[in-house]
């Protein structure tokens, strides 16, 4: 629970205000949220097409800081950029009261956009070496859009509540390591440590105006491995004098797949991909060596020490079975599960439905990718992702029909949100949030 998990000068303050959530967002309060969102839509939409049309990659997101560092000075954030590389904390003081901090993510995908909307992106970045297309394909546009606009309807309703916005701009979420860069630099020590930290993420599975989000395992846990398997090369007719490393690295392709269904609890999620196999370079040579790349996915802490135990002790039992050289097994250590705190959520969790409607609020299913999100729960600090719709009802509705179209999901080059309603979602959840946390006057 929160109350019980927080501590310092806060605690009370936010238990006192427990009382108030339920009515935190009061149809009167709805009103002024709305009025504001509707009054500030029109510049939200021309900074939502700006930043979609000028996507940056990880740690080189220079521009878009730049623009959003612009947005949140001009409403009276003290700002401080280039932390963790190319992140920045805005900081908004209105008077004593607990530090809610709200997350958005800088970076774009390395991927053609294929949407033919008016405002494509058509930049272009390096990205491992080669000279790529750069997109938002996962949203995190409307994030950014959504983060400005909160902060513009924070401010315009400053006597509604008390405390400290901790605004941060996250760089490179897409590699897992903005996070982690941000709290290294002393995101916690040089600023504010909070007591809440809030987030939203698009999902196109799901129609705009629509919210999710459910207590406990939200998006999963993620490491990746490299294994190189070792083997003695030669000519592909005289394969008796060759340890083959192919059929090796094979074997493990197939056998690792059993620590999934016969050494995991089968009630437990566990995933583990091989993504990458490359090995060898014509067809008449056996090399003397085969590389796999690929990534373990869970939710339990349990699981996730068991997949990083099983991917080792299968890669060293195929290799010995052939009479092969150990392998060289590396296994890197990516980020743990999001884990949505229940005591935020059952703070928030009336303010949200009054400001959607309660048929607009979803118990979310726990999501199979992953995000760094979950580095801010780890330096503990309660944290709540919740995730809005972005699709258009209708196609949703057309994608269950016998034979529908497939709804462009995250990560698609057809990936298209509808701005408007989306990017008022997410004002409209975050600011109903940051009320009932923060309380009203």
């Amino acid at each position: 629970m929160l109350h019980r998990r927080l501590t310092g000068p806060w605690l009370g303050v936010l238990a006192a205000l427990a009382g108030l959530t339920a009515n935190a967002q009061t149809p009167a309060l709805n009103s002024a949220v709305n009025a504001q969102i509707d009054r500030a839509y029109p510049a939200l939409q021309a900074l939502y097409e700006d930043i979609h049309s000028h996507p940056e990659i990880a740690f080189e997101e220079v521009r878009t800081a730049a623009r959003l560092a612009a947005e949140m000075r001009a409403l009276g954030f003290s700002v401080t950029e280039g932390v963790g590389k190319t992140g920045l904390v805005a900081i908004y003081e209105n008077g004593a009261g607990p530090t809610v901090m709200v997350r958005t993510e800088l970076d774009a995908l390395p991927m053609e956009e294929k949407t033919g909307l008016p405002y494509a992106s058509r930049a272009k970045a390096m990205s491992n070496g080669r000279e790529s297309f750069v997109a938002h394909s996962c949203g995190h546009d409307v994030h950014m859009a959504s983060w400005v606009g909160t902060a513009r309807t924070m401010v315009a309703l400053k006597d509604r509540w008390r405390g400290r916005l901790m605004f941060i701009a996250q760089p490179a979420e897409e590699i897992l390591q903005g996070a982690h860069a941000m709290v290294s630099d002393g995101l916690f020590t040089r600023f504010a440590k909070p007591d809440v930290a809030l987030a939203i993420h698009t999902t196109g599975e799901a129609a705009h105006g629509r919210v999710q989000y459910r207590a406990g395992p939200a998006m999963s846990a993620a490491d990746t491995f490299e294994i190189t398997f070792k083997g003695r090369g030669g000519h592909g007719s005289a394969p008796h004098n060759t340890i083959d490393p192919i059929v090796i690295a094979a074997r493990f392709v197939t056998e690792v797949q059993t620590v999934i269904s016969r050494e995991k609890d089968p009630r437990e999620f566990g995933v583990v991909t091989v993504g990458a196999f490359q090995a060898g370079t014509v067809a008449n040579i056996i090399p003397d060596q085969a590389v796999l790349r690929g990534t373990l996915r869970s939710y339990a802490p349990e699981v996730r020490v068991l997949l990083r135990e099983g991917v080792r002790r299968t890669a060293a039992a195929v290799a010995s079975l052939s009479g092969a050289p150990a392998p060289e097994v590396n296994i890197i250590e990516g980020v743990g599960s999001v884990i949505n705190d229940e005591g935020v959520i059952q703070r928030v969790d009336a303010a949200l439905k009054s400001a959607l409607g309660a048929d607009q609020v979803d118990v979310a299913k726990p999501q199979t990718p992953s995000e760094d999100f979950s580095i801010y729960a780890t330096q503990g600090v309660p944290s709540l992702t919740m995730r809005i719709g972005v699709a258009a009802p209708e196609a949703i509705a057309a994608a269950a029909q016998p034979g529908g179209k497939p709804l462009a999901n995250n990560h698609s080059p057809f990936f298209a949100p509808v701005p408007e309603p989306s990017i008022k979602t997410g004002i409209k959840v975050t600011s109903a949030a940051l009320l009932a946390l923060l309380g009203k006057r």
